[in-house]
């Protein structure tokens, strides 16, 4: 599952959570492959939502082509145990987040013929917990 190396923070604010955020200014065109799948609303995916979505996609196209996450979550969520009475501090980090905003290329894919590559997407977004589209690379030329 993916997790950062090291963080200069061990716990960070939660942040907001705008249901009408702003489209994102960066990652918001295909880079690396020929097709992708774009986030439509604003959200923290966990790390295991991402590796799930990764695994439905690999698995369909058979580990062929090549398949780029364009996320990473870098985002400690912490919480405190049941029961517990307030105070006493911020709870520990228990698992990693990645804050997606509307237009984010979250997966990317190459080397696979276009019918295929949006049925694994399609795969890949029913794992995850926001409405997504599958999007195709114009080639300048």
């Amino acid at each position: 599952m993916l997790s950062p190396k090291r963080v200069k923070h061990r716990k960070v604010f939660r942040g907001r959570n705008i249901p009408d955020a702003k489209s994102a200014q960066r990652g918001n065109s295909i880079s690396f492959g020929d097709f992708g799948l774009v986030s439509m609303e604003n959200k923290q995916l966990t790390a295991r939502q991402i590796e799930a979505a990764r695994i439905a996609m690999t698995r369909y196209i058979k580990r062929g082509g090549k398949v780029w996450i364009r996320i990473f979550p870098h985002i400690p969520y912490t919480k405190k145990p049941a029961e517990t009475r307030m105070g006493k501090g911020k709870g520990s980090p228990e698992r990693w987040v990645a804050a997606v905003k509307p237009g984010t290329v979250m997966f990317e894919i190459a080397g696979v013929e276009s019918g295929l590559a949006e049925q694994a997407m399609k795969l890949a977004s029913s794992k995850l917990p926001i409405k997504t589209k599958f999007v195709v690379r114009h080639h300048a030329g």
